[in-house]
């Protein structure tokens, strides 16, 4: 059954219906596209369902395979282009990614088929193509549109030019921190998770000049001009949608899901005095991470794109501080395990994903 699920999450990313998809950069704007991409690649091979338990708000998923937060730019750029209507997609990720990261859903010969080797004749490697593209055509912000709106100014032009630019070169970053080989323990995926969001906050840090130098050379009415155009995108998303709310992200994960496995551990595992006493202690610090994370989301929206991106940043400083103290915790408890019991503990996310 494994090496089913293995070739067919080899074959959910080399299919040709995908292979269209991400060579269209308009169709990976709409987050509910990417949404659906996610999650036919995460749930590849599982015969549980049609969902899985580190499921997002938005139905997509944190983890892909050995990959965290794939379309990490996309969710970046569109919140803070659009704002509330790409609000979802960005601020759905938190502590229940964390906690996936711990209790991965993927054994190893299931993960093997994300990773597999590819020869000559093979399809271009998707999944590095979910972790980010750097080509201006997919990449680039929405430049046109842009310009028919405010009718820049000759220096206008040169700033706008300048931030698409910069976000290529944003989207270098994230892609660079595609992973190449498979995690296969708790500490290591929560290094990868901390990789990857090291390269955002890289990525956003290079693009923050350039929004605020853009951004600050427009007129009053111009800048009404761009606010409008988000405004517009959320009234046609609401309409899409029947007027359910889009803004929806961290402040209403489903944390209260995902419970500790507390009894399955202990029956597993058999601890000593001394290993739950590290796994109390990494219990403690996974509540305050997620406590952390609670705090550091914002139900609205920052007025201006240069806000909404001062605010991915200070969202992504929060999330890199929760993950290092669950990964530090994590090391601790790790290190005390046995071989057999380090096995069981990585067994435990498969099993509960199989087992529906």
């Amino acid at each position: 059954m494994s090496h089913d699920r293995a070739f067919a999450a080899h074959n959910a990313l080399n299919s040709r219906a995908l292979a269209r998809t991400l060579r269209h950069g308009a169709a990976l704007q709409n987050p509910n596209i990417r949404a659906r991409i996610t999650a036919g690649v995460a749930l590849a091979g599982w015969q549980n369902g049609r969902t899985g338990w580190w499921r997002h708000g938005n139905g997509g998923y944190g983890w892909v395979g050995p990959l965290f937060w794939p379309f990490a730019y996309f969710d970046i750029y569109n919140y803070t282009i659009w704002g509330s209507t790409a609000r979802a997609p960005f601020w759905g990720y938190g502590y229940d990614d964390i906690y996936a990261g711990m209790f991965a859903p993927y054994d190893y010969d299931a993960l093997t088929g994300y990773l597999l080797p590819r020869g000559s004749d093979d399809a271009p490697d998707r999944l590095a193509q979910l972790c980010g593209e750097d080509s201006r055509e997919i990449a680039g912000l929405p430049i046109d549109l842009i310009q028919q709106a405010i009718e820049p100014t000759e220096a206008q032009r040169a700033a706008l030019d300048e931030l698409a630019g910069a976000s290529v070169a944003a989207a270098q970053k994230i892609k660079a921190a595609c992973p190449t080989t498979i995690s296969l323990t708790a500490p290591n995926r929560l290094a990868s998770m901390q990789q990857r969001i090291e390269a955002m906050m890289a990525a956003v840090a290079s693009v923050q000049p350039a929004l605020d130098r853009f951004y600050g050379l427009l007129s009053d009415e111009q800048k009404a001009r761009l606010n409008a155009l988000a405004e517009n995108q959320r009234r046609r998303s609401l309409a899409r949608s029947r007027g359910r709310s889009l803004a929806q992200g961290c402040d209403v994960a489903q944390v209260s899901a995902l419970k500790w496995p507390t009894e399955e551990i202990e029956a597993r595992l058999r601890p000593t005095e001394a290993q739950r006493a590290k796994l109390v202690a990494l219990q403690d610090t996974s509540s305050r991470a997620a406590d952390m994370l609670k705090t550091s989301c914002q139900p609205d929206d920052a007025v201006t794109p240069s806000a909404r991106l001062a605010a991915v940043s200070k969202r992504l400083e929060t999330m890199l501080q929760a993950v290092k103290l669950v990964r530090s915790a994590l090391v601790d408890f790790y290190a005390t395990l046995s071989d057999e019991q380090k096995a069981q503990f990585e067994a435990i996310g498969p099993r509960r994903t199989t087992s529906g």
